[in-house]
């Protein structure tokens, strides 16, 4: 197990307790699982959980006098959408245990691949009159954990929006319209957009429902996401400096579909996908279908 060596004193990581993360669902609450399968950007993710920290021993293990103030800290980040952001933060300047009750909400619209949730118990601020062993600058972190949901599963990762087709250029009879702007180097959350024709009322309430999808909804999401991955990869082969080797900016378009690529043809070389796509169209679409498991839809 790795540890992290830091340039200072902190105290023993049993002077804080913390309880599991835990989801807050419709029906109450659950232990944090693993992923999220249906989750999708409409769904915000609601979280919470239990901190105790035993200030006197955090304060006296750390070289640290009897006043100074700390910050316990929950801090999240998304993969998908790559963004962060402070979820909650309380300032501690009392003596003896404190107790922290964690609970937020994270707007479904900023989040997307792994999200991850980070806890801290920080130096508040400055200290001129510290130890030379003892941590002074403000924001230290004298104890941190982490732990992660996985948000890509059954769900569309990229935003999505529910409109009418008959007031747009779109084919009032289409379901759904997957929109691709910008080049590999731009960013997937501005690049991509899924559009639902709310007209069609089977694949517009599929979505409403994906929260909790019914046997049915699971079998319009498997074809709206087989149809996705498949206009994802044929955009992707039709550009040439998409390669194993490219060097896409984190978070940009290139390096989503490069990772959905590797999710979908893990033991095949682009070239030759590309070249399968070229000449044989029609088994390549085959192939998607098996890649993307087309209708194995849980009950």
């Amino acid at each position: 197990m790795t540890r992290r060596v830091l340039p200072y004193r902190v105290p023993r990581e049993d002077v804080v307790t913390a309880e599991p993360w835990r989801l807050v669902v419709e029906d109450g609450e659950l232990a944090l699982p693993e992923a999220l399968p249906d989750w999708d950007y409409h769904m915000d993710v609601h979280v919470r959980r239990a901190v105790r920290v035993d200030l006197d021993r955090a304060r006296r293990e750390s070289g640290l006098p009897t006043g100074a103030a700390l910050v316990l800290s929950a801090v999240w980040t998304a993969t998908g959408s790559n963004l962060s952001g402070p979820a909650q933060r309380v300032r501690l300047t009392e003596a003896g245990e404190a107790a922290v009750q964690f609970d937020f909400r994270l707007p479904g619209a900023d989040l997307g691949g792994l999200l991850l949730l980070d806890t801290a118990l920080l130096l508040a601020e400055r200290r001129s009159d510290a130890r030379p062993s003892a941590p002074w600058r403000a924001g230290s972190v004298l104890w941190s954990d982490r732990e992660s949901l996985r948000l890509q599963g059954d769900a569309p990762q990229f935003p999505m929006a529910v409109i009418d087709f008959s007031r747009t250029s779109f084919p009032d009879g289409a379901a759904w319209h997957l929109q691709i702007s910008g080049g590999l180097e731009s960013a997937t959350m501005g690049a991509l957009l899924l559009l639902v024709n709310e007209r069609n009322t089977v694949t517009a309430t599929a979505f409403q429902n994906a929260a909790a999808p019914r046997p049915a909804d699971r079998v319009v999401l498997s074809a709206v996401y087989a149809d996705a991955a498949r206009i994802l990869i044929e955009h992707a082969l039709a550009h040439d400096d998409f390669a194993e080797d490219a060097d896409f900016p984190e978070g940009s378009l290139g390096a989503t579909l490069l990772a959905l690529f590797d999710q979908l043809f893990p033991d095949q070389s682009i070239t030759d996908v590309r070249l399968r796509h070229s000449q044989s169209p029609v088994l390549f679409a085959s192939d998607l279908q098996a890649a993307v498991k087309i209708f194995e839809v849980s009950a």
